[in-house]
């Protein structure tokens, strides 16, 4: 029996999907986001028909399922924490320590769903040779492999949520001149807000195996990625909206600031709720 036939695809230096296409007429698709959310690999037989089954064993699956619902869950519980956030801050007293301490709550949260992002990539289950079983990964804690688009994408979402962490941190602090605050507060705001940015598009590749985004309405993984992404949009306007004028002293629109927090809030934790179904 000869060797099967093997595809790359993916966009750059990236491969985000394999194809084999066997002697026997069978087909076995590997695709990263399939088989570390899923453990799973597609397999289209002779007659045409689409199959996508865990292929991975017991031990991995009940390890992907943990995880994706430690991931989703932080996500839900951070997000909800931003939105009450810019509500008490549009809506609530005014009192800018009540508000700054619900976001501080939340950002943790994003920290906890955006590390555990990454353990999901390095420990997910890895390809094998010719389209066979997805093979169990020894468990890690930390992993360096930036060749890998998944694990870019999830490094630069979780140094997004520490650069977040730093901007909730220093919103504690009092007495502040106009440019500290630029400084200090608004500076890592946008800098988190970018990275989100940059890991949603990298997710987009990861799923459309090319550069550019793609529209796949029947696909959950895609519509968890865009649902994201536009949350992140809605935080980058909320940041933009909310640097301090040197002349005035003022946000450049604090309803927008809020507004577009509360929104982009409310679009992470709708993401972590789809997250909750992307699991094997």
């Amino acid at each position: 029996m000869g060797q099967p036939e093997q595809r790359a695809e993916g966009a750059g230096p990236f491969t985000t999907r394999l194809t084999w296409h066997r002697p026997g007429g069978e087909t076995v698709v590997w695709e990263s986001r399939l088989a570390r959310r899923r453990g799973a690999l597609a397999v289209r037989g002779p007659g045409g028909a689409v199959t996508t089954s865990p292929t991975a064993d017991a031990q991995a699956l009940a390890r992907l399922r943990r995880l994706n619902a430690l991931a989703s869950g932080a996500f839900v519980i951070g997000g909800a924490l931003f939105a009450l956030g810019a509500a008490v801050a549009q809506f609530g007293s005014g009192d800018a320590v009540e508000s700054a301490s619900i976001y501080f709550a939340g950002g943790l949260f994003f920290n906890i769903g955006g590390y555990t992002s990454l353990l999901q990539v390095l420990n997910a289950p890895r390809q094998s040779q010719g389209g066979g079983p997805l093979r169990t990964a020894d468990w890690r804690w930390w992993g360096y492999e930036p060749m890998h688009l998944d694990w870019l994408s999830t490094f630069v979402l979780f140094v997004g949520t520490l650069v977040f962490g730093i901007n909730l941190l220093n919103s504690f602090l009092q007495g502040l001149t106009v440019q500290q605050a630029n400084r200090l507060i608004w500076a890592p705001d946008v800098v988190g807000c970018v990275l989100f940015l940059i890991s949603g598009h990298l997710a987009f590749v990861e799923i459309c195996h090319r550069s550019r985004p793609c529209i796949r309405s029947r696909s959950l993984a895609w519509w968890i990625v865009a649902v994201n992404q536009l949350g992140s949009v809605l935080f980058m306007v909320s940041a933009l909206a909310a640097f301090t004028r040197p002349t005035t002293g003022s946000l450049v629109n604090t309803d927008i600031a809020n507004w577009g927090t509360l929104s982009g809030a409310l679009c992470f934790s709708l993401g972590g709720v789809l997250q909750a179904f992307e699991r094997p």
